[in-house]
């Protein structure tokens, strides 16, 4: 199975980190993004990877290169312009041959079981959604408790890691975010599965406060080596 890693994006939110290097090479624990990111796809077996660049492409392309000891196959489907998504999806499916692929937004960083994932095609990793915020319990107008970045239950959220059919890209947009357009078009004709993971490890790094706390997280669950594993 092959593998699409979107990474694109300018990272407009990191913009003073991102305007000298691209978001998939800011490092979280001396290591960029990309790399934790294709190592784990390695951990699940997957050695043939697509990454979709726009920004500052010769900057991922040329770390990869003298990186060239991550044991898998990389080729780079480039945006000559802004394509979303979606449109970077359709652009990359032309080097999928098989029936199935995974897509891992260029962002994230996770332990997500990709082989339970593999279980359901076109389907969306989900998530409880926590808050950001401190949570507050109330009793008789006194606050007894708080939990931080709780989990609410029964709410769930995309995790950004996708289980897709081959079939399904001929209906994604030559420009725009899947998640705006084929996704909400399947999932109103019942077409779109989900995969529920729960107490997982998960990061999307939006922030300086992702930035540190996701770097803090790998070192405390020693994610070094569950992926090299």
């Amino acid at each position: 199975m092959k593998a699409i890693i979107l990474a694109g994006g300018r990272g407009k939110r990191l913009k003073q980190v991102t305007d000298y290097v691209p978001k998939p090479l800011i490092p979280l624990d001396n290591i960029p993004i990309i790399e934790w990111q294709i190592r784990y796809l390695k951990k699940f077996g997957i050695k043939d990877i697509i990454i979709c660049t726009g920004y500052k492409t010769e900057q991922i392309e040329n770390y990869l290169c003298v990186k060239n000891n991550l044991g898998v196959k990389i080729r780079f489907s480039k945006e000559k312009v802004p394509l979303g998504t979606g449109g970077a999806i359709k652009q990359a499916a032309h080097f999928i041959n098989e029936k199935s692929f995974i897509v891992v937004n260029g962002d994230v960083i996770t332990d997500i079981d990709i082989k339970k994932l593999k279980q359901k095609q076109n389907s969306i990793a989900a998530i409880p959604l926590k808050t950001k915020f401190g949570i507050m319990s109330i009793k008789n107008d006194k606050v007894v408790n708080f939990n931080e970045k709780k989990e609410i239950s029964d709410l769930w959220m995309n995790a950004g890691i996708y289980h897709l059919s081959k079939i399904l890209t001929k209906d994604l947009p030559k420009n725009g975010d899947i998640e705006k357009t084929t996704f909400p078009d399947y999932a109103k004709k019942g077409k779109l599965m989900h995969m529920k993971f729960k107490n997982i490890f998960w990061y999307s790094i939006d922030s300086y406060k992702d930035m540190e706390e996701c770097s803090k997280e790998i070192k405390t669950r020693k994610y070094i080596k569950y992926v090299a594993k």
